[in-house]
Protein backbone atom coordinates (compact mmCIF):
# COMPACT_ATOMS: atom_id res chain seq x y z
CA UNK A 1 0.00 0.00 0.00
CA UNK A 2 1.68 3.42 -1.09
CA UNK A 3 0.99 5.76 1.71
CA UNK A 4 -0.12 9.23 1.11
CA UNK A 5 2.36 12.31 2.23
CA UNK A 6 0.39 14.97 3.21
CA UNK A 7 1.72 18.05 2.11
CA UNK A 8 0.71 21.09 4.30
CA UNK A 9 2.57 23.37 2.61
CA UNK A 10 0.55 22.81 -0.83
CA UNK A 11 -2.85 23.21 1.93
CA UNK A 12 -1.58 26.34 3.26
CA UNK A 13 -1.27 27.87 0.06
CA UNK A 14 -4.67 26.77 -1.56
CA UNK A 15 -6.08 28.95 1.84
CA UNK A 16 -3.85 31.90 0.85
CA UNK A 17 -5.55 32.23 -2.42
CA UNK A 18 -8.87 31.75 -0.73
CA UNK A 19 -7.46 34.66 1.61
CA UNK A 20 -6.33 36.83 -1.34
CA UNK A 21 -10.00 36.83 -2.70
CA UNK A 22 -11.23 37.73 0.74
CA UNK A 23 -8.68 40.36 1.24
CA UNK A 24 -9.27 41.90 -1.61
CA UNK A 25 -12.91 42.43 -1.31
CA UNK A 26 -12.55 43.91 2.22
CA UNK A 27 -10.12 46.44 0.71
CA UNK A 28 -12.28 47.27 -1.66
CA UNK A 29 -14.55 48.51 0.98
CA UNK A 30 -11.54 50.55 2.84
CA UNK A 31 -10.59 47.53 5.44
CA UNK A 32 -7.61 46.35 5.85
CA UNK A 33 -7.31 43.40 8.07
CA UNK A 34 -4.76 44.16 10.85
CA UNK A 35 -2.72 41.99 13.32
CA UNK A 36 -0.62 42.84 16.19
CA UNK A 37 2.07 40.52 17.40
CA UNK A 38 3.59 40.98 20.95
CA UNK A 39 6.89 39.38 21.10
CA UNK A 40 8.18 39.27 25.47
CA UNK A 41 11.76 38.69 25.09
CA UNK A 42 13.99 36.66 22.74
CA UNK A 43 13.47 33.46 22.43
CA UNK A 44 15.12 32.11 19.27
CA UNK A 45 12.46 30.24 18.06
CA UNK A 46 9.60 32.57 19.13
CA UNK A 47 11.11 35.13 16.77
CA UNK A 48 11.40 32.98 14.04
CA UNK A 49 7.51 32.35 14.52
CA UNK A 50 7.23 35.88 14.44
CA UNK A 51 9.50 36.73 11.56
CA UNK A 52 7.11 33.90 9.82
CA UNK A 53 4.22 35.97 10.57
CA UNK A 54 5.42 39.13 9.06
CA UNK A 55 6.58 37.66 6.22
CA UNK A 56 3.09 36.14 5.53
CA UNK A 57 1.20 39.18 5.93
CA UNK A 58 3.06 41.48 3.94
CA UNK A 59 2.34 38.45 1.14
CA UNK A 60 -1.13 38.37 1.82
CA UNK A 61 -1.40 42.40 2.37
CA UNK A 62 -2.46 42.56 5.93
CA UNK A 63 -1.27 45.35 8.03
CA UNK A 64 0.87 43.83 10.50
CA UNK A 65 2.22 45.36 13.73
CA UNK A 66 4.84 43.54 15.75
CA UNK A 67 5.50 45.16 19.52
CA UNK A 68 8.81 43.82 20.39
CA UNK A 69 9.54 44.39 24.49
CA UNK A 70 12.10 43.47 27.04
CA UNK A 71 11.84 40.12 28.84
CA UNK A 72 11.89 42.09 32.04
CA UNK A 73 8.89 44.09 31.47
CA UNK A 74 6.36 44.22 34.03
CA UNK A 75 3.16 42.11 33.65
CA UNK A 76 1.07 45.35 34.12
CA UNK A 77 3.35 47.39 31.22
CA UNK A 78 2.10 43.99 28.86
CA UNK A 79 -1.21 44.50 29.90
CA UNK A 80 -1.03 48.54 29.27
CA UNK A 81 0.14 47.41 25.75
CA UNK A 82 -2.66 44.89 25.04
CA UNK A 83 -5.10 47.39 26.07
CA UNK A 84 -3.49 49.71 23.37
CA UNK A 85 -4.49 47.13 20.79
CA UNK A 86 -7.85 45.90 22.08
CA UNK A 87 -9.27 49.70 21.31
CA UNK A 88 -7.09 50.11 18.01
CA UNK A 89 -9.48 50.69 15.09
CA UNK A 90 -7.21 49.56 12.39
CA UNK A 91 -5.91 46.08 14.82
CA UNK A 92 -8.80 43.27 14.14
CA UNK A 93 -6.59 40.53 15.05
CA UNK A 94 -4.51 40.42 19.01
CA UNK A 95 -1.28 37.75 19.24
CA UNK A 96 1.08 37.61 22.37
CA UNK A 97 3.40 35.23 21.62
CA UNK A 98 3.86 32.18 23.81
CA UNK A 99 5.47 31.43 26.05
CA UNK A 100 6.08 34.11 28.65
CA UNK A 101 8.82 34.82 30.93
CA UNK A 102 8.18 33.13 34.23
CA UNK A 103 7.32 36.44 36.25
CA UNK A 104 4.19 36.72 33.73
CA UNK A 105 0.98 35.33 34.39
CA UNK A 106 -0.13 33.68 30.96
CA UNK A 107 -3.43 33.17 31.93
CA UNK A 108 -4.19 36.83 32.64
CA UNK A 109 -2.44 37.91 29.81
CA UNK A 110 -4.58 35.89 27.25
CA UNK A 111 -7.75 36.54 29.38
CA UNK A 112 -6.70 40.40 28.51
CA UNK A 113 -7.42 40.41 24.99
CA UNK A 114 -10.58 41.49 23.15
CA UNK A 115 -12.53 38.07 22.71
CA UNK A 116 -13.61 40.06 19.20
CA UNK A 117 -9.81 39.90 18.44
CA UNK A 118 -8.73 36.68 20.00
CA UNK A 119 -7.47 35.32 16.94
CA UNK A 120 -5.56 32.47 18.60
CA UNK A 121 -9.17 31.47 20.31
CA UNK A 122 -7.27 31.42 23.77
CA UNK A 123 -9.25 33.35 26.16
CA UNK A 124 -11.39 31.44 28.34
CA UNK A 125 -14.61 33.09 26.31
CA UNK A 126 -13.80 32.27 23.34
CA UNK A 127 -12.39 28.28 24.53
CA UNK A 128 -15.94 27.69 26.45
CA UNK A 129 -17.72 28.72 22.64
CA UNK A 130 -16.12 26.18 20.75
CA UNK A 131 -16.54 23.43 23.69
CA UNK A 132 -20.55 24.58 23.26
CA UNK A 133 -20.29 24.00 19.43
CA UNK A 134 -20.56 27.99 18.46
CA UNK A 135 -16.53 29.24 18.18
CA UNK A 136 -15.68 32.19 17.25
CA UNK A 137 -12.13 31.65 16.10
CA UNK A 138 -10.67 27.99 16.12
CA UNK A 139 -6.93 27.99 17.44
CA UNK A 140 -4.55 27.95 14.87
CA UNK A 141 -2.98 24.00 14.97
CA UNK A 142 -6.67 22.31 15.50
CA UNK A 143 -8.28 24.06 12.92
CA UNK A 144 -5.17 23.33 10.42
CA UNK A 145 -5.19 19.51 11.10
CA UNK A 146 -8.72 19.81 10.17
CA UNK A 147 -7.85 21.48 6.93
CA UNK A 148 -5.71 18.97 5.84
CA UNK A 149 -7.88 15.99 7.09
CA UNK A 150 -10.72 17.26 4.89
CA UNK A 151 -8.54 18.51 2.10
CA UNK A 152 -6.74 15.18 1.40
CA UNK A 153 -10.84 13.44 2.03
CA UNK A 154 -10.43 12.07 5.69
CA UNK A 155 -13.71 13.49 7.00
CA UNK A 156 -13.70 12.33 10.73
CA UNK A 157 -17.51 11.56 10.85
CA UNK A 158 -17.75 8.42 12.21
CA UNK A 159 -14.09 7.71 12.89
CA UNK A 160 -12.10 6.62 16.20
CA UNK A 161 -9.54 9.57 16.69
CA UNK A 162 -6.83 9.23 19.03
CA UNK A 163 -5.32 11.79 19.95
CA UNK A 164 -1.59 11.98 22.26
CA UNK A 165 -1.19 15.31 23.61
CA UNK A 166 -3.52 17.31 25.95
CA UNK A 167 -2.21 21.00 25.36
CA UNK A 168 -4.80 23.65 25.33
CA UNK A 169 -2.59 24.81 22.00
CA UNK A 170 -3.67 21.43 20.36
CA UNK A 171 -5.05 18.28 22.41
CA UNK A 172 -8.11 19.50 23.78
CA UNK A 173 -8.87 22.59 21.86
CA UNK A 174 -8.57 19.54 18.62
CA UNK A 175 -10.78 17.12 20.97
CA UNK A 176 -13.53 19.54 21.18
CA UNK A 177 -13.56 20.54 18.03
CA UNK A 178 -13.88 16.89 16.67
CA UNK A 179 -16.53 15.70 19.23
CA UNK A 180 -18.83 18.54 18.01
CA UNK A 181 -21.90 16.95 15.80
CA UNK A 182 -21.60 19.02 12.72
CA UNK A 183 -20.50 17.11 9.50
CA UNK A 184 -16.25 17.01 9.11
CA UNK A 185 -16.19 16.38 12.56
CA UNK A 186 -18.44 14.38 14.54
CA UNK A 187 -16.02 11.68 15.45
CA UNK A 188 -15.16 9.43 18.44
CA UNK A 189 -12.62 11.19 20.57
CA UNK A 190 -9.82 9.40 23.27
CA UNK A 191 -7.10 11.65 24.31
CA UNK A 192 -3.78 10.10 25.59
CA UNK A 193 -1.47 11.87 28.48
CA UNK A 194 1.26 11.15 30.21
CA UNK A 195 -0.66 9.36 32.60
CA UNK A 196 -1.74 6.92 30.25
CA UNK A 197 -0.46 3.68 31.27
CA UNK A 198 -0.62 1.52 28.13
CA UNK A 199 -0.18 4.14 24.98
CA UNK A 200 -0.02 1.59 22.55
CA UNK A 201 -3.01 0.08 23.69
CA UNK A 202 -5.05 3.48 22.35
CA UNK A 203 -3.09 4.37 19.70
CA UNK A 204 -3.32 1.14 17.70
CA UNK A 205 -7.08 1.67 17.77
CA UNK A 206 -6.74 4.79 16.24
CA UNK A 207 -8.28 5.23 12.27
CA UNK A 208 -7.11 8.76 12.52
CA UNK A 209 -3.92 9.41 14.85
CA UNK A 210 -2.68 13.02 16.38
CA UNK A 211 0.65 12.78 18.06
CA UNK A 212 1.43 16.21 19.90
CA UNK A 213 3.25 14.99 22.68
CA UNK A 214 6.49 16.87 22.35
CA UNK A 215 9.07 14.25 21.57
CA UNK A 216 10.44 12.27 19.07
CA UNK A 217 9.43 8.79 18.50
CA UNK A 218 6.48 8.77 20.85
CA UNK A 219 4.86 6.77 18.52
CA UNK A 220 6.50 3.27 16.82
CA UNK A 221 4.69 0.89 14.16
CA UNK A 222 4.00 -1.60 16.58
CA UNK A 223 1.43 1.15 17.92
CA UNK A 224 -0.60 1.58 15.22
CA UNK A 225 -2.72 -0.77 12.62
CA UNK A 226 -2.52 -0.94 8.94
CA UNK A 227 -4.20 2.06 6.84
CA UNK A 228 -4.12 4.90 9.96
CA UNK A 229 -3.78 8.17 9.10
CA UNK A 230 -1.12 9.76 11.09
CA UNK A 231 -0.96 13.60 11.98
CA UNK A 232 2.30 14.62 13.36
CA UNK A 233 2.30 17.64 15.39
CA UNK A 234 5.51 17.33 16.79
CA UNK A 235 8.91 19.25 15.75
CA UNK A 236 11.74 18.13 17.40
CA UNK A 237 15.53 18.35 17.14
CA UNK A 238 18.19 15.57 17.15
CA UNK A 239 21.41 15.45 16.22
CA UNK A 240 22.91 14.44 12.94
CA UNK A 241 26.47 14.98 12.47
CA UNK A 242 25.80 14.29 8.86
CA UNK A 243 23.99 17.75 8.27
CA UNK A 244 25.62 21.03 8.23
CA UNK A 245 23.65 22.23 11.18
CA UNK A 246 24.74 19.18 12.83
CA UNK A 247 20.95 18.56 13.32
CA UNK A 248 17.58 17.37 11.76
CA UNK A 249 14.28 18.18 12.40
CA UNK A 250 11.74 15.15 13.08
CA UNK A 251 8.45 14.82 14.46
CA UNK A 252 7.03 12.73 17.36
CA UNK A 253 6.36 9.64 15.46
CA UNK A 254 9.14 7.48 13.74
CA UNK A 255 8.29 8.51 10.33
CA UNK A 256 10.14 5.52 8.97
CA UNK A 257 8.40 2.63 10.60
CA UNK A 258 4.95 4.63 10.81
CA UNK A 259 4.95 5.05 6.98
CA UNK A 260 5.25 1.49 5.99
CA UNK A 261 1.39 1.45 7.71
CA UNK A 262 -0.05 4.70 7.03
CA UNK A 263 -2.69 5.09 4.38
CA UNK A 264 -1.36 8.65 5.01
CA UNK A 265 0.91 10.61 6.81
CA UNK A 266 2.27 14.54 7.49
CA UNK A 267 6.26 14.34 7.26
CA UNK A 268 8.06 16.69 9.10
CA UNK A 269 8.65 19.18 7.89
CA UNK A 270 5.91 20.22 5.53
CA UNK A 271 3.05 18.84 7.20
CA UNK A 272 1.17 20.51 10.09
CA UNK A 273 4.07 23.48 9.90
CA UNK A 274 3.02 25.29 7.49
CA UNK A 275 -0.93 25.58 9.12
CA UNK A 276 -1.27 27.34 11.99
CA UNK A 277 0.22 30.64 10.58
CA UNK A 278 -2.21 30.24 7.30
CA UNK A 279 -4.83 30.00 10.16
CA UNK A 280 -4.00 32.62 11.71
CA UNK A 281 -4.50 34.88 8.93
CA UNK A 282 -7.66 33.10 8.06
CA UNK A 283 -9.26 34.41 11.66
CA UNK A 284 -7.61 37.80 11.42
CA UNK A 285 -9.39 37.78 7.99
CA UNK A 286 -12.55 36.66 9.75
CA UNK A 287 -11.92 39.41 12.94
CA UNK A 288 -12.10 41.82 10.03
CA UNK A 289 -14.89 40.79 8.34
CA UNK A 290 -16.78 40.40 11.51
CA UNK A 291 -16.02 43.67 13.21
CA UNK A 292 -16.67 46.01 10.12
Amino acid sequence: MAVTLIDGKAVANKIKVELHDRITLLKQRGIVPGLAVILVGEDPASQVYVNMKQKTCDELGIHSETTRLPADISQAELLRQIDRFNSAKDIHGILVQLPLPKHIDTETVIARISVDKDVDGFNPYNVGKLMVGKPRYVPCTPAGILELLHHYGFYPDGKHVVIVGRSNIVGKPLANLLLQKTKGCNATVTICHTGTTDLGYFTSQAEILVVAAGRPGAVTAEMVKEGVVVIDVGVNRVADSSTTKGYRLVGDVDFNSVSQKAKAITPVPGGVGPMPIVMLMKNTVIAAETLN
